[in-house]
């Protein structure tokens, strides 16, 4: 219990963490703030979320195709729960990506000054 207690703790920190980073790319006070300080961690859940997000969504083919109901390595006789259950979860994964790279490659764009 101990281990799923710290493990959703760390998973809640790291979502709030990423939300603050996020609004702090497009409010003014954090223009102050230097550059590495803000792309870091976007680059990093950017990493993650693509590592997740992107296979989730081939998972999501495999499983909608039907040639492998029950993704990678799932059973090969799920429940209708279990099926839309796991599309939600990979297509909400996979939308994280993609706005989250969006984000960090506009913020990169934007507070590397002008182009010469």
């Amino acid at each position: 219990m101990r281990a799923y207690v710290i493990f959703n703790v760390v998973l809640i920190s790291m979502s709030a963490i990423g939300a603050a980073v996020v609004l702090a790319t497009v409010r003014p006070p954090a223009r102050r703030l230097p550059q590495w300080l803000l792309l870091t961690p976007l680059v990093f859940g950017s990493t993650l979320l693509v590592i997740r997000g992107v296979p989730g969504m081939v998972e999501n083919l495999l499983m909608v195709t039907g040639v492998r109901r029950g993704g990678f390595v799932g059973a090969v006789d799920i429940s209708t729960g279990e099926f839309w259950t796991g599309i939600g979860v990979n297509t909400y994964f996979f939308a994280g990506a993609v706005l989250l790279v969006g984000t960090t490659v506009s913020y990169g764009r934007r507070s590397a000054g002008p182009s010469r």
